[in-house]
């Protein structure tokens, strides 16, 4: 890649990153191995001393990861950042890595729910506090600050009702006090929002979605500027052991090289899916990043370039309404995945947030007939006439 140009985000999510062995293979190469070797004992200390370039370990690092994780911070707009064996090892290793016992974490109610157990649960264990807000409404953040707050965690679209935090007023808030706002971006893709130019410390994805996109892989990424990586994360990384497997590096790469193209048509087709069931009478709810009638329309017009890829409804008559509706579906497959070509839809109260309360998931929005549609690269007609005669059979 030219060192003199900017590319755009297409451009670089084909070339960002490359490196080449002497073979000169078009495709990046799979560095499937778990260690290096040294050509000298004096070569092997300087490694590790860290005065000589070059790998040692691929827990630490792997010349495949590594050009993952070079493309996704040019994509990103960020300085450095650790590719993880998941989604949930990039979310947890972002908020434990820099809190200690007596610190206190804020976040927002609406999180998925193996984030809330972080929060809620495991943080709490060692001594942690933590304390969840409804994070549509900026004067909760402000209002819940603790002298001892070090970390606010939010989701912007949240998972699985869509909605939105204002992400600029979140980040002043934190700068303010000298916290880290950490934003898990997976529900806009880094695409269509992007948190560190809105002020955010850090962004986490769950890579097993939109940027594998086609149900393969397990794969997570923390990115930020190299100061946080370098005194919160990098230790915490090496010695835990949360790394990537090459193989799964190397498929997130054919992942991105398809990311802008994936994403747009899977958000047109979403955009029209939700003015249908908008319209639908058997249909109580829509929530839709790209519709006027969202709650947070107006922050959505500052601070995203697109819609998204996901729909959360309501069908009237509750569980056994939902139920009707998705076992109606042929085309569209019941799964708690996201972000793939192919569609995809669940019943959060029943799947992704069982574990949740009732009382909190109504709280969240998240009623016995919530669905959560994930959006693929079906035709969008198709798609359509699938739903309407689902919704007949309810």
């Amino acid at each position: 890649m030219s060192k003199t140009r900017n590319f755009r985000p297409a451009t670089n999510l084909v070339h960002g990153g490359t490196m080449r062995s002497g073979f000169g293979e078009t495709s990046e190469a799979i560095y499937l191995t778990q260690g290096f070797v040294y050509d000298s004992a004096e070569g092997a200390e300087a490694r590790f001393k860290g005065e000589e370039p070059g790998f040692i370990y691929s827990r630490y690092a792997n010349p495949t990861v590594d050009m993952f994780e070079r493309r996704m911070c040019l994509l990103e707009g960020a300085e450095e950042a650790r590719a993880m064996s998941s989604g949930m090892a990039a979310v947890s290793n972002a908020l434990l890595c820099g809190v200690k016992a007596g610190d206190h974490v804020l976040a927002a109610k609406a999180l998925f729910g193996s984030c809330r157990y972080i929060i809620e649960t495991l943080m709490p264990r060692y001594g942690i506090e933590s304390t969840l807000v409804d994070g549509s409404k900026v004067e909760n953040w402000a209002n819940a600050v603790r002298p001892n707050t070090k970390l606010m965690f939010l989701e912007s679209p949240t998972n699985p009702t869509l909605e939105v935090v204002d992400i600029r007023a979140v980040a002043d808030i934190a700068n303010s006090i000298g916290a880290t706002l950490v934003v898990d971006n997976v529900f806009a893709t880094p695409l269509q929002q992007k948190p560190l130019e809105l002020g955010a410390h850090v962004v986490v994805y769950s890579a097993t979605k939109h940027i594998d996109g086609q149900g393969r892989c397990l794969g997570g990424v923390v990115l930020s500027n190299k100061k946080w990586i370098d005194e919160n994360l990098h230790e915490y990384f090496r010695h835990t052991g949360p790394s990537l497997s090459p193989f799964n590096a190397w498929t997130l790469l054919k992942g991105l090289e398809t990311l802008p193209l994936r994403v747009k048509q899977a958000t047109e087709s979403a955009g029209r899916i939700a003015d249908f069931l908008a319209d639908h009478p058997k249909v109580a709810r829509v929530v839709y990043p790209g519709r006027a009638d969202h709650p947070q329309a107006d922050i959505i017009k500052r601070q995203m370039s697109g819609g998204s890829t996901l729909i959360c409804f309501d069908v009237k008559g509750g569980k056994k309404s939902a139920y009707a509706f998705e076992n109606g579906l042929e085309i569209i497959r019941i799964s708690n995945n996201l972000g793939d070509t192919k569609s995809l839809i669940t019943h959060p109260a029943t799947t992704t947030h069982k574990n949740v309360p009732e009382e909190a998931r109504a709280e969240l929005g998240i009623d016995a007939g919530t669905l959560r549609l994930s959006v693929g690269l079906e035709d969008t007609d198709d798609l359509l006439e699938e739903i309407e005669s689902a919704l007949a059979k309810v």
